[in-house]
């Protein structure tokens, strides 16, 4: 199994880093513009490999996809941050330039991948590759819905005081402050997180969450890292080992909960194949509403993405 991570910054590299050490793949490739910066990132990465004991070989290249080829899964993390005075329209057009050319790359070399997109802005970014890349877009989606339901899950954590590990939780919608976190379908350990928080304590944890990435830029003074690459290489493990686990997705929607032609974040099960299945939960009217508003929000960045007419 060979698996491309377009993209060798803080994200990128702690993906392959995460991928390599659970020897997910054979052969980890790490692909960046800046000269040399991929590579002294993957030798960084495989040095480590006496120590931690794993036989996956990371390997890097400079803006040479031929090195790609025949890669099963490709996670494209290039893109720029969001940089003062830039309007979301110039972000959007910045980096769904980037995101057409190495989509039009990955497929010339990998014709077959999957591919997982973790550039933002999240939701418009996928839509751009989709377009791009001409495939079935069970081959193509976006990881947000995973490092979400992390953030959400670890914040339970703390205050309950309980392992994260007995946690699940599904939120959909789009990334950012309009995501649907979905409290009826949050458990520990199976018991209802309703029956163990206060209803205002609930609250203020799903308002962390839809803030989450903020709250790390206004301590670090740059995005997050470690969760987000994580949160990659958790997708990439369950397509590589064909696991069919459930996990929220940026999916591309075609009748699903009455919504077409939009890529919005929806439970799915997450295989070989990519996306297998497209779980469809039965909403309340509260929750429905909470959905058909992120997805008015998503779609009007997608819209700016259409008038741009950066993808024919």
């Amino acid at each position: 199994m060979k698996v491309t991570v377009v993209g060798a910054g803080n994200v990128g590299a702690t993906c392959a880093d995460v991928l390599a050490h659970k020897e997910i793949a054979n052969e980890i490739v790490l692909l960046d513009i800046k000269e040399g910066f991929a590579e002294g990132k993957a030798l960084d990465i495989w040095e480590t490999s006496p120590i931690n004991l794993y036989d996956s070989r990371t390997t890097g290249s400079t803006n040479d996809y031929s090195k790609t080829a025949d890669s099963d899964v490709v996670v494209i993390t290039s893109g720029l941050p969001r940089k003062p005075g830039m309007s979301r329209d110039d972000l959007i057009a910045t980096n769904a330039g980037i995101v057409k050319s190495v989509t039009e790359n990955v497929i010339k070399y990998s014709p077959e991948a999957k591919i997982i997109i973790v550039s933002n802005p999240l939701d418009v970014m996928t839509y751009c590759a989709y377009l791009t890349a001409k495939v079935d877009p069970s081959r193509v989606f976006g990881m947000a819905g995973v490092l979400d339901t992390a953030r959400y899950r670890s914040f339970l954590a703390m205050e309950l005081n309980v392992s994260p590990k007995d946690i699940q939780a599904v939120l959909m919608g789009g990334h950012g402050d309009t995501m649907v976190p979905l409290p009826r379908y949050t458990t520990v350990g199976g018991i209802p997180v309703t029956e163990l928080i206060e209803e205002d304590k609930l609250n203020e944890i799903i308002e962390r969450t839809k803030f989450g990435g903020g709250e790390i830029v206004k301590l670090l003074g740059t995005s997050a890292w470690y969760a987000p690459g994580a949160a990659a290489a958790q997708m990439v493990e369950a397509i590589v080992r064909d696991q069919k686990r459930i996990f929220p997705v940026c999916a591309w929607l075609q009748g699903e909960y009455g919504m077409d032609n939009i890529y919005l974040g929806v439970p799915v099960v997450l295989g070989k194949n990519g996306i297998e299945k497209i779980i469809e939960l039965d909403l309340n009217a509260d929750e429905r509403a909470l959905l058909e508003e992120s997805a008015v929000a998503v779609k009007g960045v997608m819209k700016v993405l259409d008038d741009m007419n950066v993808v024919s």
